[in-house]
C-alpha cells in the first residue's frame, strides 16, 4: 500500500522536524507555505534572514540515517504526517506532531480511544478502578491511551491489554520510564502499541511530557483523569483535551484526599463527573469519524513583511505568552501577513510559538 508520500518527502519531513526551531507550528506552516518540507528546507536560510536572525541548523543526512537505523534496530515504524497510517484523530489537530515513531501493532491508533489518566503516587482504590473502568471501556470497543507512567497509568494499561492499549512516551519509543514499569512496556509492545514524537534513542526530560501529554489528548476521543492533586501533569492533559475539543470526565474524590483535589476542580470547572463506564459512554454520544485529514497541504500564500512590520509585532511581544489572534486584531493585517512576520521570527530564534497558539519573544 502506498504510504501517500515519497520516500524523499518522508526523509525531508523527518529533517525539517528534527531542525532547530522548528516546532509542530512552523512546520505544518512551512508545509503550507512552500508545498514540501523539500522546499522548505532549501527557503529555512532564507526565511530566517529576513527577520533578522541566523539560520536554523538543520540535521545531516548521517544524523538521519542514524535515527532511522536507531528505529529500524527496534523494528519500530516511522510514522510521518502526510502517511496513510498517520493517526486520523492526531492529523486533525492543528498543530499534530510532525513525525511519530511506533512500536507494536499500529493498528490500534486508528481506532477510538480514551485516554485514562492520574497520580504517579496513586491510592490502591484509584488504581483498581482505573484498571477496572480500561476494562469495561475496552470491551466496549475503544482503545485505552495512557502514558505509562506509575499508578493510574501503570494500571489502565494493565486493564487495557486484552482489548488494545497505547502508551505514549516522553522520551523515545526504547525509553522505558520509570525503569520499574520495564515489564508492562514490554507487554505493550508485544499485546499493543507504543509511541512517541521524540526520536529513537531520546531520554526523557521535563520539557517532553507537554507534548506527550498533548499527544495522548489528541489520540482520544475523551480523557477521564481519575487521581490527581493540583499543579499535576494529568490537569495539563485535561486542558490540552479540552483545547482540542476532546470529552473531559474525572473521578470525584474525597475532599480530604489531596490526590483528588486535581479531579474534583475538574467536576467544578465543567468536567463531567465520571463514576463509571456509563459515564464515558454517555459523554462520547455524538457521532463517530469525527476526525478527517490527511496531513497533505497545499501550498498556500502567505505573505511576507516589511521590517516595520516586523518591528510592530515584535514590540507586542514579550515573555508572557500572547495569543495569535490578538497579534492580528491588535497590528489589523491579514492573518497571512501576521503568520508569515511570526514563522520568520520563529527561525530567525527571536520568537517561539506553542501549539495553543501563543507567541513569546526571545530576544
Amino acid at each position: 500500500m502506498s504510504r501517500g508520500l515519497s520516500p524523499d518527502e518522508r526523509t525531508a519531513r523527518l529533517m525539517l522536524a528534527r531542525t532547530a526551531r522548528v516546532g509542530p507550528v512552523a512546520f505544518i506552516e512551512l508545509i503550507r507555505r512552500e508545498g514540501s518540507a523539500l522546499t522548505a528546507l532549501e527557503r529555512l536560510p532564507d526565511l530566517a534572514r529576513r527577520a533578522g536572525g541566523g539560520p536554523p541548523k538543520i540535521p545531516s543526512q548521517d544524523q538521519i540515517d542514524a535515527e532511522v537505523a536507531r528505529g529500524a534496530a527496534l523494528g519500530a515504524q516511522l510514522l510521518v504526517l502526510g502517511d496513510i497510517g498517520y493517526p486520523a484523530a492526531l492529523a486533525a489537530l492543528d498543530a499534530p506532531a510532525p513525525v511519530l515513531w511506533a512500536r507494536g501493532a499500529t493498528e490500534l491508533l486508528g481506532r477510538d480511544a480514551v485516554a485514562l489518566v492520574g497520580a504517579r503516587i496513586a491510592s490502591a482504590a484509584g488504581q483498581r478502578f482505573a484498571q477496572g473502568l480500561a476494562v469495561e471501556v475496552g470491551e466496549a470497543g475503544f482503545v485505552i491511551v495512557s502514558g505509562l507512567a506509575r499508578g493510574i497509568d501503570a494500571a489502565a494499561h494493565l486493564g487495557g491489554l486484552a482489548t488494545g492499549t497505547v502508551a505514549v512516551l516522553g522520551g523515545g519509543v526504547d525509553d522505558i520510564y520509570p525503569p520499574d514499569n520495564s515489564e508492562l512496556y514490554q507487554r505493550v509492545v508485544e499485546e499493543g502499541c507504543v509511541i512517541s514524537e521524540s526520536p529513537v534513542g531520546h531520554r526523557a526530560q521535563a520539557k517532553d511530557f507537554p507534548r506527550r501529554n498533548r499527544i495522548i489528548a489528541g489520540l482520544s476521543r475523551a480523557v477521564v483523569v481519575v487521581e490527581a492533586e493540583q499543579r499535576s501533569g494529568s490537569l495539563i492533559t485535561a486542558r490540552l483535551a479540552a483545547e482540542q475539543g476532546r470529552e473531559v470526565l474525572a473521578v470525584p474524590g474525597s475532599p480530604l484526599d489531596p490526590r483528588c483535589a486535581g479531579t474534583n476542580d475538574l467536576i467544578r470547572q465543567g468536567a463531567a463527573l465520571c463514576a463509571g463506564l456509563g459515564d464515558v459512554l454517555q459523554a462520547l454520544e455524538r457521532p463517530r469519524g469525527l476526525f478527517e485529514a490527511t496531513g497533505d497541504y497545499a501550498p498556500q500564500e502567505i505573505g511576507h513583511a516589511d521590517a516595520d512590520l516586523v518591528a510592530r509585532v515584535l514590540d507586542l511581544l514579550g515573555p508572557t505568552p500572547t495569543p495569535r489572534d490578538d497579534l492580528v486584531r491588535r497590528i489589523g493585517a491579514p492573518a497571512g501577513i501576521i503568520m508569515g512576520v511570526l514563522l520568520e521570527l520563529t527561525l530567525s530564534g527571536r520568537a517561539a510559538m506553542d501549539e495553543g497558539g501563543r507567541v513569546v519573544r526571545l530576544d
